[in-house]
């Protein structure tokens, strides 16, 4: 018996697939996987949980999705990917794979950071001759009364 295909029907265009890397903070490498073009962000996120957790990989980073943040360093000023997006939308193949908590204490210390350097600027004065009120000398001599250590 011979079977027949109907000339009627559409053929499926298979759909596109990717090889993407996905490096996990504090991990020791990258994970690397075949993904459609298609795929949302959140199922390549939870896919990636799943594959990293069958490695047993170290640290162990927990199962729900919604706790981490996908970017892709090779495109310049994206934050966050959005989990409703399509991985092959933003035509990168590398991403990275980052907790919230460490996120969010990453984008405070940065905040941190510039008001400590602003209030900085507006203390210490330069002088015109490109002396500052600190020198080098000053600061080392502190340093190093400070970490004095006694000897019995």
């Amino acid at each position: 018996m011979m079977l027949h295909k109907p000339n009627n029907q559409a053929v499926n265009c298979p759909q596109r697939r990717i090889l993407i890397s996905v490096s996990v903070l504090g991990s020791a490498g990258p994970i690397r996987f075949v993904v459609s073009e298609d795929e949302r962000v959140a199922a390549v996120i939870r896919t990636v949980l799943k594959k990293y957790a069958r490695e047993g990989r170290w640290p162990v980073l927990g199962s729900d999705f919604k706790e981490f943040v996908l970017y892709c360093p090779s495109i310049p000023g994206v934050e966050a990917l959005s989990p409703l997006e399509t991985i092959g939308s933003f035509g990168g193949r590398n991403f990275k794979l980052w907790k919230k908590s460490h996120v969010q204490k990453a984008n405070a210390a940065t905040a941190a950071a510039a008001a400590t350097d602003e209030e900085d600027h507006k203390r210490q004065p330069i002088d015109l001759k490109g002396n500052n009120n600190r020198s080098w000398k000053t600061w080392f001599n502190k340093f190093v009364h400070l970490t004095k250590v006694s000897c019995h």
